[in-house]
């Protein structure tokens, strides 16, 4: 009997969706037992390899909760999860203690700069070295140096309205693409062929125009999926912009005839791309931006952190022994620059470098933390975009309200040592979480559905509205009277 009907027996009914976010939790709270009851297990066999680092680090989207998790650089097993509000002191100190009380000490802490962190890590690692996370350092910088002119650019593209103009003329021109029977095949292979004078092809003005709006969209193609400031796709679509029309102004003077005019699908994009194309202030912000990129570039090179040329990302281990002479070749301290040469003085001690010693039931071996958090950046990346692929909606607001907190654990499972832990002697997981008490199992989803509550959007917007308490006591007070 499948689980659908066997709930339908019980007078239970559900859907198909509900089913599989039944058991799909259920599997998760099940698993989230027996990884806590298997904890000194997993600690006697991180102590056997020196101890753990520990990484920590949080997602979140919007107003859904942060989902916070702790991972062992070493093994790269996820330790522990929690769901809470935001990363305040007061609320990872009790997280911070869960973890200690579980498996001690770790040798060292890598962690962004958060305030809230850095105090949870002082009161309950008082002793324990804490470093930073190069690449959360460097997007701090990042941000500190390009976030103004790149807002700026953001709301100058926007107020010009360019990307909502140029849709309406694309959805134009696919219009009479598909009126003319068309073939995109054949345009592509004019271009392909690259012969003098194969531009004068039927519908050329018509599919150059409509390829060289779909171009300037797709410049985020030049990204490198780092996020901003790593990735500027603002500034890459308006230098695209700028690129486009400099084609299409140079193909309308030519006037490049076809069965459908004399270039007059040229004409429908040109004003659209002057207008942002030849704007002073744009331009300015541009520059300007470009300017302060080109030093922060300078600084993610030295620190060889996501850099785009060596595909390696966020992976990248650099070559320590030159991190301090390439930052010593960084650009004099000027005023615009003044604060993050700051941050670099502030920070510099927390930068780890070299293998730490560590002592173990063979002797002392020499571990080498990770310098960045990429373990859980790549966690909470794939987890991400698997969501994304589900759901279809970029934003996943709605999928870490619901998610389990414990569900990070399930990523440990890739990993055969894991496995073989949590069984302990059992031959499989069913087995395994047989002998869990099913009334914690019951107390564990009953937990996380009240963590989960939701309410009505209206409401949700409402509650939101600054004013409510004044309207409310306006609208009771005015039916009163």
């Amino acid at each position: 009997m499948d689980s659908k009907a066997e709930l339908a027996g019980k007078n239970v009914f559900l859907s198909e969706r509900q089913v599989v976010g039944y058991f799909g939790g259920k599997f998760v709270a099940y698993l989230a037992l027996a990884h806590r009851e298997s904890a000194p297990r997993l600690r006697d066999a991180m102590e056997r390899k020196g101890g753990y680092i520990l990484h920590i680090d949080g997602t979140c989207e919007g107003d859904c909760p942060n989902l916070f998790s702790g991972l062992d650089g070493v093994s790269e097993l996820v330790l522990d999860t929690v769901k809470i509000p935001s990363e305040k002191k007061e609320l990872l100190v009790p997280f911070f203690r869960r973890v200690k009380k579980q498996y001690g000490d770790p040798s060292p802490i890598v962690n962004d700069m958060g305030r809230g962190i850095a105090d949870a890590v002082e009161e309950v690692f008082p002793c324990v070295p804490d470093y930073i996370c190069h690449f959360h350092f460097l997007r701090d910088i990042g941000k500190d140096l390009l976030l103004e002119e790149y807002a700026a650019l953001r709301k100058r593209l926007r107020k010009l309205n360019a990307r909502s103009l140029l849709r309406q003329r694309a959805r134009y021109l696919e219009k009479k693409i598909v009126d003319s029977s068309l073939c995109p095949d054949d345009f592509q292979a004019s271009l392909e062929a690259g012969e003098k004078g194969s531009a004068s092809t039927e519908g050329t003005s018509l599919m150059t125009a409509y390829t060289l709006i779909h171009w300037a969209f797709d410049h985020r193609s030049q990204s490198d999926g780092f996020g901003f400031p790593f990735d500027r796709p603002h500034l890459d679509f308006f230098r695209r912009l700028q690129k486009a029309y400099g084609i299409v102004k140079d193909l309308a003077v030519v006037r490049l005839r076809d069965d459908f005019g004399d270039g007059k699908h040229f004409e429908i994009v040109l004003k659209v791309l002057k207008d942002v194309a030849e704007d002073g202030l744009l331009e300015e912000i541009a520059s300007s931006l470009e300017r302060k990129a080109e030093v922060f570039d300078q600084f993610r090179t030295a620190m060889r952190v996501a850099l785009p040329e060596n595909k390696k990302g966020i992976n990248d281990t650099g070559e320590e022994n030159d991190f301090k002479n390439s930052l010593a070749e960084a650009p004099e301290k000027k005023e615009t620059y003044a604060k993050m040469m700051e941050q670099l003085e502030t920070y510099w001690e927390k930068f780890f470098e070299g293998a730490l010693p560590v002592d173990t039931p063979e002797g002392t071996i020499y571990i080498k933390p990770q310098r960045t958090n990429n373990i859980l950046e790549r966690f909470f990346r794939e987890e991400k975009r698997l969501g994304r692929k589900k759901t279809g909606t970029a934003s996943l607001n709605k999928t870490l309200k619901a998610i389990f907190s414990d569900t990070p654990l399930v990523k440990n499972l890739e990993k055969q040592e894991y496995v073989e832990i949590i069984l302990g002697g059992c031959s499989d997981l069913a087995e395994r979480f047989a002998e869990i008490d099913v009334r914690m199992v019951r107390k564990k989803l009953e937990n996380s559905q009240k963590s989960n509550e939701k309410i009505s959007p209206g409401i949700g917007k409402l509650i939101k509205n600054a004013d409510l308490i004044t309207k409310i006591r306006s609208a009771f007070v005015s039916q009163a009277n």
